[in-house]
């Protein structure tokens, strides 16, 4: 058990840490705006107009992203049933509507490979700290299982990492059980258990899976990205081991 200081929030007995991938370990913004603008760009050439409203739901605004829009927070298939609304107000049928948006995505991701983003700086060095002392972490990410594993593998964050668990097809963020899920895969308990993200989705998920906490990270300066969390901080590293 550890005890943890966060700005002027001090919290005691916890055993594990988990935390969202993009936006919060990972600097994916750059990647994030391309594979959504190429993805629009697709779906456009198919159907002419759909680019634009496209774009605008997914968050992106000429050269910059909005961390609490859809591309920035969803899960893939959300981002393949909002993509596919936006189509089927075209006229098209349902199943139609829904095999476009995910060719169209998944070819946007070909195009652009699947080179995990880099770390945000200092990451490396505060995941490995956190691990020296024992504690148990873990990265619970909207993203895919596979993608969550290629980020750890590419990052070489195996030795630090305990738990790699993304989205596939069960419950999405906030739903709760996914940070319950989470928990059991590591052996402990939700009470002695963090959560660190970047949007409202992983406090709610995790307040309502009675977390020990939710610390919400914003590197852009933008607290009500993370409304509901205990505590607010710009940077991983004024997470502090106090005492073990």
């Amino acid at each position: 058990m550890a005890t943890i200081q966060c700005g002027n929030v001090t919290f005691s007995n916890i055993q594990a840490i988990l935390f969202d991938k993009n936006g919060t370990l990972e600097d994916s913004e750059a990647d994030l705006r391309a594979f959504a603008q190429r993805g629009a760009r697709m779906i456009d050439a198919q159907i002419p107009g759909t680019g634009e409203p496209l774009l605008m739901a997914f968050g992106v605004n000429g050269d910059t992203l909005d961390p609490a829009g859809l591309i920035a927070v969803a899960s893939r298939r959300e981002t393949e049933i909002a993509a596919a609304a936006y189509i089927a107000e075209t006229g098209r049928s349902w199943f139609e509507s829904l095999t476009i948006a995910r060719q169209a995505l998944n070819d946007a991701e070909k195009y652009l490979g699947n080179t995990p983003s880099p770390l945000f700086v200092g990451s490396l060095e505060v995941l490995k700290s956190l691990s020296e002392t024992g504690l148990k972490l873990g990265i619970l990410s909207a993203a895919t299982t596979d993608e969550v594993r290629a980020f750890v593998k590419h990052h070489q964050l195996g030795d630090y990492i305990q738990l790699e668990m993304g989205v596939d097809k069960g419950p999405s963020k906030p739903d709760p059980v996914l940070f319950l899920q989470a928990c059991l895969a590591l052996g402990v308990e939700p009470s002695t258990t963090l959560m660190v993200g970047d949007s409202v989705g992983d406090m709610q998920m995790a307040r309502n899976a009675k977390a020990a906490g939710c610390i919400g990270i914003t590197w852009v300066g933008k607290a009500e990205n993370v409304r509901g969390a205990d505590v607010v901080i710009n940077r991983l590293d004024e997470i502090q081991v106090v005492s073990e």
